[in-house]
This record gives structure tokens, sequence and C-alpha cells, in this order.
């Protein structure tokens, strides 16, 4: 059964605005750290709106302003934690995806283990895509 915005968790965390863990807030998006952390620093930074997947953005403005600017918050957020460390973001795509709410891995790395880089590996349209390439692909 897919998530509702009722339903979803990540829903449920972007309206809670005042929770203490979060890392940026914003009028469009917050970040926090992944719960099950993949690297040494492992932010998600997702959208106030409930966007189930890449799938569901589309070659418009709107969309395109939204992940760039995740990304702009993601870069910022490591930038000031792990500037040393080399940096990487992107999304699952379906059926990939844990939680169906559109969410931007931030990830400084090395992976932590390091096996678990495999759940970031890109299978063309399924799997990890970059979001550099996400945003070519929705550039309107």
């Amino acid at each position: 059964m897919a998530a509702t915005a009722s339903s979803c968790i990540f829903c449920q965390r972007a309206s809670n605005s005042t929770a203490n863990n979060l890392l940026h807030f914003d009028e469009r998006v917050v970040a926090f750290e992944d719960v099950n952390p993949s690297a040494v620093r492992h932010y998600l930074v997702i959208p106030k709106d409930h966007i189930p997947t890449v799938r569901n953005l589309q070659r418009r403005a709107e969309d395109y302003s939204l992940v760039s600017h995740m990304l702009e918050v993601g870069q910022t957020l490591l930038s000031q934690d792990s500037p040393q460390l080399k940096h990487r973001f992107g999304f699952h795509q379906p059926p990939m995806n844990s939680v169906n709410h559109l969410h931007l891995h931030c990830f400084a790395l090395p992976y932590t283990p390091r096996w678990k880089f495999a759940k970031y590996i890109s299978l063309g349209s399924i799997g990890f895509i970059e979001a550099e390439k996400l945003l070519e692909k929705i550039k309107p």
C-alpha cells in the first residue's frame, strides 16, 4: 500500500519543524541525520510537500527549483560538517526506495561499513540516481 501524506513518516517529520534534531528547516524542506547511516555523515533532505518518488518529478521549473534547493541545502550542511571528505548526493529510484517520500541522500564518504556502497549503485532507470543527473533529466 502506498503511503499517503497523512500516514507518511517523512511528512510527519517535515511538519514538526520544532523538533530539536533537525539540521535545517525552511519553508520548502527539512534536513536531518539518517537513522541508519551508511557513511561517516549521512543526512536526508526532504520536501515538506508529499512527493512520493523521483518518478513524480517532471520537466518543470517548480520541480527543478525544488531539487536544486534540496541539493544546495545538503551541500551546505556537508561543507560545514565535513569539508575535508568527499561528498555524494542522490536519490533512490523505485522500486529501490525504502520510503515513499522524495528524499535526497547526502553522504560524506567513506561508506561505513564499506559494503553499504552497494545500496547506492546506479542501475540505469532503477537504483540510485545522482542529484546532478536528476537535475539534467528534469531541467525545463
